[in-house]
């Protein structure tokens, strides 16, 4: 990650400069409808983001070119086999999504976040859920397009979801049927999830729903990535 520029950028820089911009700016007032600060709400967003840019498009990218130069193929015969290969790639996005806890967090405590010490535990089981339906989603898409198609649909989707999917911004800020759709969506799960347990008075209620949403991901990508997951 730290010699791909392109990587780099995606996982921590992009979502660095969302973090910093969105706290020191009035570009949307985030903290209005809340009663939060704009730190304490755009923090939880950008740890969402940072997941959805490791599991999702990095994995389908990389992936996906995997795929079309035969290196999934090749190493499913080997002793690794398929399984451990998956479980590998898997292992690989948690050690990644920990740097990017550490270092994000860090910026957003700079700037003055301070989340409770409950929700940072009720924070784990969130992250987990949502990298494993956002690695199934990027294995689903790496597995079933051409590598060109997800380097394209991969970096559409991200950028889509940042705008509308309930990630950075709160459900309840999107115009019209979107902030309805939202939570529905893994993005918008795993951003509610977060900023429910992370933001000081957060709601339980819409915590379990998040778990939920993301528990019925992970089961339909889940299935749907062993249907038409495609080694070569």
């Amino acid at each position: 990650m730290l010699r791909n520029g392109e990587q780099l950028l995606l996982v921590l820089v992009l979502p660095a400069l969302v973090l910093v911009l969105l706290s020191r700016t009035s570009i949307v007032d985030l903290g209005g409808a809340t009663g939060a600060a704009p730190v304490d709400v755009v923090a939880p967003g950008v740890l969402a983001l940072a997941v959805i840019s490791t599991a999702f498009t990095g994995q389908a990218i990389g992936t996906g070119f995997d795929r079309r130069h035969g290196v999934l193929r090749l190493l499913g015969t080997t002793p690794l086999g398929r399984s451990g290969l998956m479980a590998g790639r898997v292992l690989a996005v948690l050690v990644v999504e920990a740097v990017q806890v550490l270092v994000l967090g860090g910026i957003a405590v700079v700037l003055g976040w301070r989340p409770p010490s409950a929700g940072v535990l009720a924070a784990l089981p969130l992250l987990v859920l949502g990298t494993a339906a956002f690695v199934l989603l990027g294995l689903l898409l790496a597995g079933t397009v051409r590598a060109e198609g997800v380097l394209a649909v991969a970096n559409l989707a991200w950028v889509l979801l940042v705008v509308g999917g309930g990630v950075v911004v709160p459900a309840s800020t999107l115009p019209g049927p979107l902030a309805a759709v939202a939570p529905l969506l893994p993005s918008g799960a795993l951003g509610e999830g977060l900023r429910a347990v992370l933001v000081p008075g957060g709601d339980a209620t819409t915590a379990a729903a998040a778990v939920a949403v993301l528990l019925g991901w992970v089961v339909v990508a889940g299935l749907a990535a062993r249907r038409w997951f495609r080694w070569d």
